[in-house]
Order: structure tokens, then sequence, then C-alpha cells
């Protein structure tokens, strides 16, 4: 259930440490105040991810948002996998997503991280990942509710690695699936009083 930790502890650390800072890069705060939007964290629900960028009206902001999210996830798992082995690849993703809800440049104030949990997924074991960005993708289909999306992809993660025989992986996205239902505590609330915003909409 767990990989095979191979590396000094020393390097994981340095591996932890340098996944955190490239986690913490706050794309939407930056994209948005580039092209003018204004401070993200003033517009619609206040978070910093793609769903909120996107209430601007912006698309384009939005998907530049969700990439480059989703990338620095995946690129702290595949550049620590490469420079190191499969235990500082896990290690580089549970940091990189902790940078994301947790960034320091923010005052510790984040985003709820899912763009960069499927991003981390996809790098870690793509088979999983595919099937969680396609359970993210129906749910919000049916229901245009992206926190529940986020929640049932988050949910069925530790379900797919098993399935396509990465039980190694299984212990770490059960932590990243307790932090993303952690930093969706309001969104549940709205959810149960039928107040939660649907994709695409305008909140002031």
């Amino acid at each position: 259930m767990l990989p095979a930790l191979e590396a000094s502890p020393l390097l994981l650390a340095l591996v932890a440490v340098a996944a955190y800072l490239l986690g913490s890069v706050p794309f939407g705060v930056v994209i948005a105040r580039a092209l003018g939007l204004g401070d993200l964290r003033a517009i619609g629900s206040g978070n910093i991810g793609a769903t909120n960028v996107l209430r601007t009206g912006h698309r384009g902001a939005a998907l530049a948002t969700l990439l480059l999210d989703a990338g620095k996830g995946g690129a702290a798992v595949l550049l620590a996998r490469a420079a190191v082995g499969e235990d500082a690849a896990q290690v580089a993703a549970f940091f990189s997503f902790l940078g994301h809800l947790y960034p320091v440049w923010l005052g510790f104030r984040g985003g709820k991280g899912v763009a960069t949990f499927l991003g981390t997924l996809l790098a870690l074991a793509w088979p999983a990942g595919l099937l969680a960005c396609a359970t993210w993708a129906a749910v919000a289909a049916v229901t245009r509710l992206s926190s529940l999306s986020a929640l049932v992809a988050a949910a069925a993660t530790p379900v797919w690695l098993m399935i396509v025989g990465r039980d190694e992986a299984v212990v770490l996205c059960l932590l990243l699936a307790a932090l993303v239902f952690q930093r969706h505590r309001e969104n549940i609330v709205r959810m149960r009083n039928g107040k939660e915003p649907r994709i695409g909409t305008r909140r002031d």
C-alpha cells in the first residue's frame, strides 16, 4: 500500500520543500491580475482556482488556470520521479498539493486543489488519473456542480487505483481525498441547502 522508501530522509525533505514551493504558485491570482480581471480573492467565492476564474467571464483565463494548476502538481511528481524515484514522487505529490491548499505566498490561504489533485494523479498513475477525470466530467455534465464533481472524483480515486493495480498509491490518495473533502466543507453545507452555485454562474 506504500512505495518502498529508498531515498535518504534528507533528500526526501528537499523534494518536499521544492514541491511545496512549486505547488504554492497561485496561477489563478497571477493570471487574473495580468489580464486586468482584478484580485481573484475578492471575486465570486474568493477561491483561487479555475472555477472561480470562470466566474469573471474569461474562459481563456479559466482554462489557463486549470492547466497550470494541474501542471504544477504533475510536474512536481514527474521531476521527483526522474531525479530520485517513486518514493520521492509520492512525497512531491503530497507536498505540491499541500502547497496549493496552503501557499506561503498568500498567507497560507489557497485553493481547493481539484485541478492540482487531478494533475498529480495523472502523473502518478495515468490510467487512474484518466478515470478520475472522467468521473469529474460525468458528474459535472449531469449536475453542473464543480464541488460535487470534485468530491465524487476524489472519493473514487482509491478504487480506481486498486482497479489499475497501483495499490502503492492508495494511502497517499486517501490523504489527498481527505484534504479535498476538508477544503470543501462550506460547499457541502451549501449543497445540502440547495445554494451551491453551478459551473459558469457569476457570483457577486
